[in-house]
């Protein structure tokens, strides 16, 4: 998949609104988002003070230290959403704020100066907010890969084997299952992925 909104050059999305936002996310949810690719980015339970318009760019940080790890803008949340956007069984609750991603750094965040935001989402200087884009540097080029996840199932038939197949992804998902990525062409260079980043699975080398 490919981020939200295509750029011809530069690191932005064009000044086309005066309102920027902060919004500062919780270790947990930073993790979250980098085990799962997702196109937007849902917030509940913010304050009734913190009411970014459509449109509006937004820069996404987390703390400690403080890094930008995406740009966004604020789409038109929905009436309802999940309480936990990564379990879509998870409880419905009031739609707060959606912000659409329009660049991500999640494997590899910027560094930022200055104290973090005092809030979830707090208003930004628009100039504050170029400064943190321009950090980004143009889009890295694109390439193809494979990827795949490989486990031995125990099963009268192969629809029935399937059907298990998908359970265990659905029960263990990214923090428990290593799945296997290579360069598309250059499978001997195939590494594994857990939690998002590189995970050795030759019990030999550990010893």
């Amino acid at each position: 998949m490919t981020d939200t909104e295509p750029r011809t050059s530069g690191t932005t999305d064009g000044a086309t609104t005066t309102g920027a936002w902060a919004v500062l996310l919780p270790a947990e949810r930073f993790e979250a988002e980098r085990l799962v690719h997702h196109d937007a980015l849902e917030l509940t339970g913010l304050s009734e003070a913190a009411r970014p318009r459509p449109g509006d760019r937004v820069a996404v940080l987390v703390d400690e230290p403080l890094r930008l790890v995406a740009l966004g803008r604020v789409a038109l949340a929905s009436s309802e959403t999940r309480e936990d956007p990564d379990d879509p069984q998870s409880d419905a609750v009031a739609g707060s704020l959606v912000v659409t991603y329009t660049r991500r750094v999640l494997d590899e965040p910027v560094p930022v100066d200055g104290p973090a935001p005092d809030g979830p989402v707090v208003a930004l200087d628009p100039a504050r907010w170029r400064s943190l884009a321009d950090r980004l540097g143009p889009p890295p080029a694109r390439s193809t890969w494979l990827v795949s996840l490989d486990l031995p199932i125990e099963a009268a038939s192969r629809a029935e084997a399937v059907r298990i197949f998908w359970s265990y992804v659905q029960e263990l998902g990214p923090r428990e299952l290593p799945a296997f990525v290579s360069p598309y062409g250059d499978e001997l260079a195939m590494q594994a992925f857990v939690l998002g980043v590189e995970a050795n699975q030759d019990p030999e080398e550990d010893d």
